[in-house]
């Protein structure tokens, strides 16, 4: 199939630019310029809508399988497909059993055949008693490794002790994979615990030395191990200036920070708002700006979800108990218009917008070759978006499986019109418009179990395993 998306508003390597995309199969075979489209290809023009890499969200909870009833393959990559998202990359918890063992990981590829409407890729976990398992893991096409530097929430995916993580960074270093962590430590003890329905006794729980303690070990280990760390969820605006000296003295570490850090502040969540819970927690206004700023400067690499839904009964909305509701916050779906609702503020260009959300996460997994960038040789993976419009977030019109979401009733703009994975439109207006035939994205010296899913796998399935050098290929011919 050959195509032409043409706009005046295309995001490049080179900057934006009035440009014609001239997709060939599921690749861009050039970006031309704007009167130059070919005339015996079909044409769509979109005008001054912005044309952008298709997002690529590195941090999602899918939770299949095994609490399918929290999320799923098949409504998270809906959602992302309806939002520009497409690629994302699934968390090792909080399915069950959580991606610890290769054996895990098969369950987590099978459970979502047919369920994935954008490319999926996979990070193991970095847990006590499993690091044995990582050149397995790695050997089977993992993106990433996942750690808690504090209890996660989920008893079977406890806490990376510094011991752990002694054994586990060589092993990732040797093969190029990033260490992910959640960097939270329990150094310091929290006042005594407040009103379970007040929001700053569950902030205060949290306090920001538990992350520049956290962040402080990981940086002395990355120095002394030389692997890729990368801090997830970045909350903490007093860990930047020790990042920013990372970085300085050329140490591999990358940091990420979620849209709810960027959008919300501590100081407008009510008392008993258990939908606005998540660890780290949002912290307050002044601390959020700085966070801003830090993404502005590149100490903050991009912006990754940390889409983490839950039953809505987990949430204790009628209790308000901040302390024992699930933390985590949905918002898969809206992760443009929320960066962009925020950051047209402080005069965020379409192109660091795109670096953020597409070209920087692709290339922390891997993925910079094929995703990230609209440039010949890419996957066509793109957005069509329109920054001016403006929508209400709405329960009816959210394709998360739970609709609970602390931007409810927030008006976002930034409507996204079209979205397209490798040269198929996959969502359009809100809407599925395809069949969930999107790839698997493994790790260059993976293969995503390839052995296994060619003999487990039903018969009628084998027929369409694809080998691709970097990666295994599951593609539905129908």
């Amino acid at each position: 199939m050959t195509f032409i998306l043409k706009s005046r508003r295309v995001v490049t390597p080179y900057g934006v630019r009035a440009a014609v995309v001239r997709v060939e199969g599921e690749r861009i075979a050039e970006v031309l310029p704007y009167d130059a489209a070919p005339a015996d290809a079909a044409v769509d023009d979109v005008g001054d809508l912005v044309v952008m890499p298709g997002l690529v969200d590195t941090h999602v909870h899918i939770n299949e399988p095994g609490r399918t009833e929290w999320e799923g393959f098949e409504t998270a990559t809906q959602a992302a497909a309806v939002g520009g998202i497409t690629t994302l990359v699934d968390m090792p918890l909080n399915s069950s059993p959580v991606t610890v063992t290769a054996s895990a990981l098969e369950q987590k590829v099978m459970a979502s055949e047919a369920k994935r409407w954008v490319d999926v890729g996979f990070h193991a976990g970095v847990v006590p008693g499993h690091t044995k398992d990582l050149p397995a893991l790695i050997k089977a096409g993992v993106l990433g490794a996942k750690a808690f530097l504090v209890h996660s929430g989920i008893d079977d995916f406890p806490a990376a002790t510094e011991e752990v993580l002694r054994e586990a960074m060589p092993i990732l270093a040797e093969h190029g994979v990033p260490l992910l962590a959640h960097a939270e430590l329990q150094s310091v003890k929290p006042p005594p615990r407040g009103d379970a329905r007040s929001y700053h006794a569950w902030l205060a729980s949290r306090p920001p030395a538990w992350e520049m303690d956290a962040i402080e070990l990981l940086i002395r280990l990355c120095r002394e191990y030389g692997t890729h760390v990368h801090i997830v969820h970045l909350s903490a605006a007093g860990a930047v200036p020790m990042l920013i000296r990372a970085k300085v003295e050329g140490l591999p570490i990358t940091v990420e920070t979620c849209p709810h850090y960027l959008f919300f502040n501590a100081e407008e969540i009510p008392d008993g708002a258990t939908l606005f819970k998540c660890a780290p927690p949002i912290r307050e206004r002044l601390n959020n700006e700085q966070l801003w700023g830090a993404l502005l400067a590149g100490t903050i690499d991009f912006v990754a979800t940390d889409h983490s839904p839950c039953p809505p009964a987990m949430k204790l909305a009628e209790s308000g108990d901040f302390f024992n509701a699930w933390g985590g916050i949905s918002s898969l779906q809206w992760s443009l218009p929320i960066v962009w609702t925020a950051g047209r503020e402080v005069g965020v260009t379409f192109e660091r917008l795109s670096h953020w959300l597409s070209t920087a996460p692709a290339a922390l997994v891997g993925l910079a070759g094929r995703k990230g960038k609209i440039a010949a040789g890419a996957d066509a993976d793109l957005v069509v978006w329109d920054p001016d419009a403006r929508f209400t977030v709405e329960p009816s019109a959210t394709l998360h499986r739970h609709k609970l979401s602390p931007y409810t009733g927030r008006t976002l703009y930034g409507v996204v019109k079209k979205t397209y994975l490798r040269g198929r439109l996959v969502g359009e207006n809100n809407h599925i418009c395809a069949e969930a035939t999107a790839e698997l994205c493994a790790g260059e010296k993976g293969n995503l179990v390839l052995c296994q899913l060619l003999y487990l796998q039903p018969p009628h399935l084998r027929d369409w395993l694809i080998w691709r050098p970097s990666d295994l290929v599951a593609k539905s011919c129908r």
